[in-house]
């Protein structure tokens, strides 16, 4: 049954013209008459209607068109219905750029902001290609590798807002996509650049819609699917960019109008390319007044783009019943990839004893107070470590289960990108820190963990609803786990966008810093870490026959949906035990994995052994350099082990992937 009764999207366009037009009469009351009347004294009402209200009217039109008409080619060119700038990491590439100019190479921004933001969306368009193609370029594996490279660059500009508050404070409410406006430049700069990628889009539709034959169809037809996808890639990138550049990330209004047009009956490619993008115009219209609308009665200054977040993520989850299911057997990742013997067995015996010299280092090497590297002498153990030790063992813990959690998602989704961070599960602990942070005066430790926990049991409640619907099936209980984790980071900066002191303490939790871990802590982490260790090893099992599909699993006895559940609640626990101690952004439990099957360890038992300690070396190695790089100023271990772990999981994931692009590309 369709989710609207119109058949036509005339009807929706219509209705959302009118309502928007009818919000904006609402907000702007009877000053619009000031514009007729003649301007004869300085009227500050004229002056702001003219210049404020209207400019972000028309910014809002051309934002939503632009946006939608991104979405709409980039579902085309991919075959994927849940492709847009938001889902596939470039308006996140590109906001990314914009902080690392402002910082780094300030220079830059003599080129203009535009090609700034066209780069880094470029770049980051570039990274989900090349590593969605390796899964064989389906829908999911595009969306989780986009949705993964958008949360690590929203993950580390946040990083760089905390560290440089005095120079990047704008830029947060800017990266939250703020449509306020004190002038004509921005519209008037927009819409050219807007219309001049829609005449280019215009002169491909028929190129594009012969790609709904399928690429052999088409080449049949005499068409180049290669030049078309590169050429429509490279316009919605554009498109994207010049958007994020001029008003910072709306998220979703890309994918929620062309999905809309779809339903509402534009079947054929031609019809929605162009109606998309007018009810992008129109849902983007309806957004901001409303927005406009709850800043007047709360008195905060809300941005459009966390709103847009916050509506269109129920809207991708509504989309899962639709995209079809991939019933084939998983690839197996127990097996990997330079390592095609048996692991010699000093591989182990070196890993195990590197962790344990790694342990003493970071305990027992350190600096002094005047900066000088030293040896700590045995007489200040006993003054000395107990300061030391809790953080060593509660990131360690922490970063245990991290890794094991890993390497139960990989293996149960056959997904090199799952990670515990992508479930949800940490996105639902950081909102309750949130909220305990802004709903009460004095928010202690305790009570932020108690928030904390509460929002992390919360999104996995609502994870296992969704996964129950689809028999439990990975691939979709994964990709509701990062839809969720998207929306509930649009809720923090929602929240944070404010203005309000309490944010920058929230964007220093996400950071995974362990400055407030204690003994108490310390201990409880490893408690933590040891009984859900416990509760893992009977099911490795489950974890050794599930990635050989679900008939081999059924033959052999085993209950599917229920080990799919149980080993699911396990990585959430173990994600929720963790986050409480490191935070949302550590990445470690993507790393570990990989690392794992780097060194050759096959079996599901070796598997989570080695992610689980190679999680727990990275994470020390990470806690020990935020403590001694800046000393005495600290930085955060979560920021460290993001910094060191990405350009390793990207090399690794990087290293096969250019024969697979090229033949997705052909």
């Amino acid at each position: 049954m369709p989710l609207i009764s119109f058949r036509s999207p005339v009807a929706v366009v219509l209705l959302l013209f009118c309502l928007g037009l009818l919000l904006a009469a609402w907000n702007i009351g009877s000053d619009v008459w000031r514009l007729f009347e003649p301007a004869e004294n300085y009227d500050p009402r004229r002056m702001m209607l003219a210049y404020s209200v209207l400019p972000r009217l028309v910014t809002a039109l051309t934002v939503g068109a632009a946006l939608s008409l991104s979405g709409v080619m980039l579902q085309q060119v991919l075959r994927n219905p849940l492709a847009s700038p938001t889902t596939l990491g470039t308006s996140a590439g590109a906001n990314l750029a914009m902080a690392v100019t402002i910082l780094f190479v300030p220079s830059l921004q003599g080129f203009g902001r535009d090609t700034i933001a066209i780069g880094g969306a470029a770049l980051s368009a570039c990274l989900v290609l090349a590593i969605g193609s390796r899964k064989g370029a389906s829908p999911l594996s595009f969306i989780l590798s986009g949705l993964m490279v958008g949360l690590w660059c929203s993950a580390l500009s946040a990083v760089f807002i905390l560290m440089n508050d005095r120079y990047l404070s704008g830029l947060f409410l800017w990266g939250a996509g703020s449509l306020a406006l004190q002038g004509w430049s921005v519209p008037l700069s927009l819409l050219p650049k807007v219309i001049a990628c829609a005449l280019a889009a215009g002169l491909m539709v028929r190129p594009m819609a012969l790609m709904e034959l399928g690429d052999a169809g088409a080449i049949s037809a005499g068409l180049s699917v290669r030049r078309v996808r590169v050429m429509a890639i490279v316009v919605a990138v554009i498109l994207s960019a010049l958007v994020t550049s001029a008003v910072g990330v709306i998220g979703f209004v890309g994918l929620v109008a062309p999905s809309i047009a779809r339903l509402a009956g534009a079947r054929r490619f031609s019809r929605q390319i162009l109606w998309s993008p007018l009810i992008g115009a129109g849902l983007l219209l309806v957004t901001d007044e409303a927005v406009k609308l709850l800043s007047a009665v709360t008195g905060a200054l809300l941005p459009t783009g966390s709103m847009t977040a916050l509506l269109g993520a129920p809207v991708i989850l509504l989309l899962l019943a639709r995209l079809p299911s991939e019933n084939g057997r998983p690839p197996n990742l127990g097996e990997g990839r330079g390592h095609r013997w048996h692991t010699p067995r000093f591989i182990p015996v070196l890993f195990v004893a590197a962790l344990l010299i790694a342990v003493i280092a970071v305990l027992l090497v350190g600096r002094t107070g005047n900066g000088h590297w030293e040896i700590l002498p045995l007489a200040e153990w006993r003054s000395i470590l107990p300061y030391r030790w809790p953080r060593v063992v509660a990131a360690f813990s922490a970063a245990v289960m991290l890794g094991a959690s890993g390497v139960i998602l990989q293996r149960l989704t056959g997904n090199e990108m799952a990670s515990p961070e992508l479930l949800g599960i940490s996105g639902g602990a950081t909102t309750g820190v949130a909220l305990a942070l802004f709903t009460i005066t004095s928010a202690g430790f305790t009570v932020q963990l108690g928030f904390a926990a509460f929002g992390a049991l919360a999104v996995l409640v609502v994870v296992l609803i969704l996964g129950r619907r689809s028999g439990f099936s990975p691939e979709r209980v994964l990709l509701a786990g990062v839809v969720l984790t998207a929306m509930l980071d649009a809720l923090i900066g929602f929240l944070a966008a404010g203005g309000d002191p309490r944010a920058m303490m929230l964007i220093g939790w996400m950071a995974g810093s362990t400055y407030l871990v204690n003994e108490t802590s310390a201990l409880s982490a490893l408690a933590s870490a040891m009984l859900l260790a416990a509760l893992v090893l009977p099911a490795t099992r489950w974890l050794t026959l599930l990635p050989l599909g679900r008939d081999v699993s059924q033959g052999v006895g085993v209950k599917v949906p229920l080990a799919r559940a149980v080993l699911l609640l396990l990585s959430a626990v173990m994600t929720a035990a963790a986050t409480l101690v490191v935070g949302p952004l550590s990445f470690v439990g993507l790393v570990g994995p990989h690392i794992a099957r780097e060194l050759g360890f096959r079996s599901a038992l070796a598997q989570l052994a080695g992610g689980a300690l190679a999680a727990g070396f990275l994470m020390l190695i990470a806690d020990w350099l935020g403590r001694m790089i800046a000393f005495p100023y600290q930085i955060p271990a979560g920021l460290i082990a993001v910094l060191l772990g990405a350009p390793l999981l990207i090399s690794i994931l990087m290293k096969n992937s250019e024969s697979g692009s090229r033949r997705w590309l052909r």
